[in-house]
């Protein structure tokens, strides 16, 4: 992956401009394009464009491209191409698993030998950590594998490959038949070349090259995107027989180079389109977070807004309730499920049939079956979901739902079907996300407290600017208050997995790592175990090549699902740094805070990042989250406290020195986070002035204090049962999603 970007905004107007002052050009004639030889000169006979079935704008606008050069008998070059269909990551039912053609893992020593990164200073266990491959990666290095196989099986002596995302340079024609005539001059007296690249994007410190003509120089490596290459038969036998391709296309054909005759035209005169959106998901940018090669953050929302709405579902018990909620949620629903009623004002908006609802989709609902006809004749555009699994069709509860909604546009779905996204989605008219269906364990109806407890605040709070994604909750609702869950009874559902009094190094790693925001590398040096005393954290000054300070964290080695989590330290008080107590995790992004900046160690921030999906789904949008200051009443920076982070699937909670001074129920303004998590301590210098105030360098290095960490975790089975609902007399049990 290139990381020399221009900024997008300037690089869309540039492109735009530039397009359509194209339009008043000439026609070009290259004579490097041919059926047959001209003067008896190999030529390139053939053109191939990998374009997705999904995406026939694509194919269009390049058609308009292919038109504007003619070959060395006049004819243009759209009577050369052949349109190649890609293979398209949407259909891969699960994670890709290695074959004859591609190995999806590849290690950050593989893409620091394209793209080196001279200030970073990883780790060998870093460079050598397998990174898989995203389903996107996979899916055009298989689109490309699939061409190397056809030229090589053709008679073709030569074929541009191109993708679908390309436009030519003004003066391509003359750039090409220049490189072209010294190309095959070469060719003459030596062995043929393999490649040659005529689109590509140096590394960013520069490609090693060798240049062997005016118009023509040999990489050592360092070329990135293969967007347009022109590949000989000779050359496609020795790619295909130097398979599988490890990691991304792009990056593993650079490792190829010694093995191949790879040359590229001294100026890239195909240029990808800036004017749109890559689809492209990238698996190593995590990976280069994580050694400080990338130092900025991005608001990264989801941006993707479903258009059919509202929907309802219903179902018997076990049909897959929950599975359809996380699913509609991936899709970018705001989803409320699993209940026997909603909030009174929601209901209300329902039965008007008003838009300025809280959500739009509803799975699991028990009010909202019992008026499902009223919802249809209120929103004659709705889409109406039945879940039912294979042979439960003609189940009674579903011929009952059937007859209810009659005339409304209703399926029926079974969220177990290998299509599943695929039904759902045509249904919906909504691309799916690249990853698998979600499977959910079915939890059913959970009883709400309609009088509800107000969320519990002795010190006053302020609420910093959030994210905006589908799965927050605008604060301009000023009378929402999120949907609080009748409490279970009282049972000893938890158990200590660390009451110690000291900080057990066999229970906790310290990292070696950081991310865009931190100032600071993360190093081991920077954590002292002290046995009873706990540990201290230090920050210091250092030239580090990509930071210029060292940090300390440490996380448990265990993931916790739920449970009481405490920890007594004393905050670091200079201005510029975060001393954090947290639980997060990635893929889906789910976090909750505990945050006191140096620069105001009277309030203590606490946040809750939610993203949905099972363990691996790729959702890791937002870098705000949903904030909120609260203050303290003392100076944390000036003695031990001890913070606590109680976390259930129904409400969190924050408490300080055993007193509870914040707490969020389920969709206040968020989901509840689902997934296991790590629990991690850290001090930090923040990249962000409004977070944390401006570093004051002159108070390092500083140092943190932490006493002890102790969690328990709660005996999941025992949740389970209690938030279960039992049937009624009179209907059959439902189930849904815990969100």
């Amino acid at each position: 992956m290139n990381l020399a970007r221009t900024p997008l905004a300037a690089l869309q107007l540039m492109s735009r401009l530039g397009h359509s002052l194209r339009r008043m050009l000439p026609k070009q004639t290259s004579e490097a394009f041919g059926a047959q030889p001209a003067c008896g000169r190999p030529s390139i006979a053939k053109i191939y464009v990998i374009n997705l079935d999904r995406q026939p704008d694509r194919w269009f606008r390049i058609k308009k491209e292919l038109r504007r050069i003619r070959d060395g008998r006049g004819n243009d070059l759209l009577s050369l191409t052949e349109r190649q269909v890609a293979v398209d990551a949407r259909h891969f039912d699960q994670d890709f698993v290695k074959d004859e053609d591609v190995d999806p893992y590849y290690t950050l020593a593989d893409q620091l030998f394209v793209e080196p990164q001279p200030r970073t200073l990883p780790a060998k266990f870093e460079l050598e950590a397998p990174i898989r491959m995203s389903r996107a990666e996979v899916a055009v290095a298989k689109s490309h594998i699939n061409v190397w196989k056809r030229i090589a099986q053709g008679s073709e002596g030569y074929a541009l490959i191109l993708e679908d995302d390309v436009w030519f340079h003004p003066r391509l024609a003359r750039r090409l038949d220049l490189a072209w005539k010294e190309i095959v001059s070469r060719s003459e007296n030596d062995e043929p070349d393999d490649v040659i690249y005529i689109s590509y994007k140096e590394a960013m410190h520069g490609a090693p090259k060798s240049f062997i003509s005016k118009h023509v120089f040999r990489p050592v490596r360092g070329l990135w995107y293969l967007s347009g290459y022109i590949l000989s038969k000779q050359g496609a036998e020795k790619l295909t027989n130097l398979l599988p391709c490890r990691g991304p296309i792009d990056l593993w054909m650079n490792h190829q180079f010694n093995a191949l005759n790879v040359l590229a035209t001294r100026r890239s005169i195909v240029e990808q389109i800036t004017d749109g959106s890559s689809s492209n998901s990238y698996s190593i940018l995590p990976t280069l977070s994580m050694i400080g090669a990338i130092n900025s953050e991005g608001a990264a929302l989801f941006n993707l807004r479903p258009t059919q709405l509202p929907v309802f579902a219903f179902g018997p018990a076990n049909s897959g309730l929950s599975s359809l909620a996380m699913a509609l949620s991936m899709l970018g629903y705001r989803c409320c499920s699993d209940l026997n009623e909603l909030p009174f004002r929601e209901t209300e908006r329902l039965r008007e049939g008003s838009v300025d609802r809280v959500f739009n989709a509803y799975v699991n609902v028990g009010c909202l079956e019992e008026i499902c006809d009223e919802l249809r004749l209120s929103y004659p555009n709705a889409k109406f979901i039945i879940t039912a699994q294979l042979g439960d069709v003609s189940n009674l509860a579903i011929s009952k739902l059937r007859a209810k909604l009659e005339g409304a546009d209703v399926i029926v779905f079974d969220p177990c079907s290998i299509s599943a996204w695929r039904t759902l989605c045509e249904y919906l008219k909504c691309a799916p996300p690249l990853c698998p269906f979600p499977s959910v364990d079915d939890l059913g109806q959970r009883l709400t407290d309609q009088v509800g407890r107000a969320p519990a605040s002795a010190q006053k709070s302020s609420m910093p600017k959030q994210d905006q994604s589908p799965w927050i909750v605008e604060r301009e609702r000023r009378d929402w208050r999120g949907i609080q869950i009748m409490p279970p009874a009282p049972k000893d559902r938890m158990r200590w997995v660390d009451a110690s009094s000291e900080l057990d190094p066999l229970r906790w790693s310290v990292r070696s790592d950081t991310f865009p925001g931190n100032l600071a590398l993360f190093r081991t040096r920077n954590v002292e175990f002290n046995g009873i005393d706990g540990a201290t954290v230090h920050i210091r000054q250092e030239n580090l090549g990509v930071r210029n300070y060292s940090a300390g964290a440490i996380n448990s080695n265990d993931e916790y699902l739920y449970g009481r989590f405490e920890s007594i330290f004393q905050a670091c008080g200079v201005p510029g740094v975060v001393t954090g107590f947290f639980l997060h995790r990635n893929s889906p992004h789910q976090e909750i805070d505990i945050e006191i900046a140096g620069s105001a160690p009277g309030r203590l921030l606490t946040n809750v990042f939610y993203n949905p999906g099972d363990v691996g789904a790729p959702f890791d949008y937002g870098y705000r989250g949903s904030p909120s200051y609260i203050e303290l009443g003392f100076d944390a920076s000036k003695s031990m406290h001890k913070y606590v982070i109680e976390w259930t699937a129904s409400e969190i909670r924050w408490l300080v020195d055993d007193k509870l001074i914040h707490r969020r129920v389920i969709w206040d303004p968020t989901p509840i986070p689902h997934q296991p998590m790590k629990l991690h301590f850290n001090t930090w210098p923040s990249r962000s002035t409004q977070l944390a105030g401006r570093l004051d360098t002159r108070l390092l290095p500083t140092m943190t204090h932490v006493r002890s960490i102790r969690a328990s975790v709660y005996d999941l089975t025992a949740l389970q049962d209690e938030a279960t609902m039992p049937p009624s007399s009179d209907r059959p049990a439902l189930s849904g999603a815990s969100l």
